[in-house]
């Protein structure tokens, strides 16, 4: 069974944020211990409250976690984690849970302590209905064990394919509304999600969805998906899986500019192709990854399937590059991105060398797509120490696409923090101020949680009244989505 994947190595086990925590009553942790597997030990418990968030590598090399737990528990099924949750509720304990550990916003962060909940022993196929094509999953399997199976033994695929593929869960999937790198065929993973198993804060266990369209009211499954477990615990999923796909085509086109490059994604989507691959990135990451001249843009294709639907998408897909403008390039780029998509080692290697490095990914309409393509990069490179910022467009619908962008900068060390503060503002207000949203599949975690506010404007009053209402003590991952918490405050940033 797989395991989490430590981000980079912890030197230390101290907290660098400061502000106010909960404190564990006496006896509190051994009622845990009744119910399932704890751990106290400060190393192993400072590992499990981190996760991938680019700056709080730098302070793993100082020694420092964001926050720590009190305790891990690892419970095994829903019973314990409503049990756990009752207690959280009645002491008020905060309860954060946390799977693969693999978000990149410190999602997972126990901001004020408490307890982290570590699914990763909930792990597994339930049950497979191939008919229907509806896979029962916990929370706790990971990414390649899931695909696997089912490919192997019911000749299925789900079709989420993140990057971080090899070290994240369902839950994690689920609970931060994430995105693989074929969702213009299969969808973010909200489409794929048939139905959920939920424990909500006072120990309640709810299942929402279950048909493949519903009017009963507000489909209550998109309630929970992305609220990165600030409203309940997600403890099973039930996912819409595919037939394993009978052919694959690949193709790669080069643009003299990244508009065009978005025009022809443009015309694709909207006459009807939906291709799983549709990549398309501005001249410096085409020559950096690719080894073009750094003026090409390169579009990478790749679509599976039936063959009759395949051929027919990709002959849509050559029509609208050429219309666009564009040269017919190897296939052999698609191999290359292929070969090292789900890579992760970069991180940790610029980190070592003190650069600051982040990515920023955004959805807008098509219409908006060029003007915030143009303003986020001016916006970031304004920003003192910055010596780059790059985009590729990761994942089309019908009215609009992703922008993901990359940045690094060079300060001093004692600048490591206010510079990429300084990057996320910059980049992020210009993104809003252009009519983009605040994020497409990362999440908000703690990284994005002050921006929240201003993206959902009078909304945000509306998710603070949902919080309040199924978490009236607060103690589900408190301090996150900008949400307000009983708890007090950490000083970030």
């Amino acid at each position: 069974m797989t395991s989490p994947t430590p981000p980079i190595e912890l030197t230390g086990a101290a907290e660098h944020l400061r502000g106010d925590r909960a404190e564990l009553p006496d006896g509190f942790v051994a009622g845990l211990a009744a119910i399932c597997e704890v751990v106290t030990a400060e190393p192993a418990v400072a590992e499990a409250s981190r996760d991938w968030w680019p700056l709080a590598l730098h302070w793993s090399l100082a020694g420092e976690v964001p926050r720590r737990g009190g305790v891990v528990c690892r419970p095994t099924d829903a019973d314990q984690i409503a049990e756990i949750a009752r207690r959280c509720s009645a002491a008020g304990v905060p309860l954060t849970a946390a799977g693969g550990r693999s978000g990149v916003c410190g999602a997972s962060v126990p901001l004020f302590g408490g307890v982290v909940l570590d699914t990763t022993a909930m792990a597994g196929i339930v049950a497979v209905d191939a008919r229907s094509g509806i896979v029962e999953v916990l929370p706790g399997t990971f990414g390649p064990d899931l695909e696997s199976e089912l490919r192997e033994r019911h000749g299925l695929t789900v079709g989420h394919w993140p990057q971080s593929m090899d070290i994240s869960t369902v839950g994690g999937w689920v609970a931060c509304r994430g995105a693989g790198q074929y969702s213009t065929r299969y969808g973010k993973i909200e489409d794929m999600v048939a139905g959920l198993e939920v424990v909500l804060a006072d120990g309640a266990v709810i299942r929402t969805g279950g048909a493949p369209r519903a009017a009963v009211g507000p489909e209550l499954t998109q309630l929970f998906l992305g609220s990165e477990g600030t409203l309940g615990i997600i403890t099973r999923v039930w996912l819409r899986a595919h037939p394993v796909p009978l052919v694959e085509r690949r193709a790669a086109y080069g643009f003299t500019t990244f508009e065009a490059g978005v025009e022809a994604c443009r015309s694709v989507l909207r006459s009807g192709g939906t291709p799983a691959v549709l990549r398309l990135y501005d001249g410096p990451e085409s020559a950096r990854s690719y080894g073009t001249d750094g003026a090409l843009c390169v579009l990478l294709v790749l679509d599976e399937g039936e063959p009759v639907l395949v051929d027919a998408v990709m002959t849509l897909i050559d029509t609208c590059a050429t219309a666009a403008g564009a040269s017919r390039l190897g296939d052999e780029l698609v191999d290359k991105w292929m070969s090292h998509r789900n890579d992760t080692s970069a991180l940790q290697g610029l980190t070592r060398k003190g650069f600051v490095v982040d990515t920023m990914e955004i959805a807008a309409p098509w219409s908006r797509l060029v003007e915030i393509f143009d303003a986020a990069r001016a916006a970031l490179m304004g920003v003192p120490e910055t010596r780059a910022a790059t985009c590729h467009l990761s994942h089309s619908y019908l009215d609009g696409a992703c922008l993901y962008f990359t940045f690094a900068a060079t300060p001093a060390a004692d600048a490591i923090e206010s510079t990429y503060v300084a990057l996320w503002d910059a980049g992020t207000r210009a993104v809003l101020a252009h009519g983009g949203n605040l994020s497409h599949h990362h999440g908000v975690g703690l990284n994005r949680s002050r921006f929240v506010a201003e993206a959902l404007g009078d909304g945000f009053a509306v998710l603070a009244s949902i919080k309040a209402a199924l978490d009236p003590a607060g103690i589900l991952n408190p301090g996150k989505l900008g949400l307000p918490s009983p708890f007090g405050e950490v000083s970030w940033p």
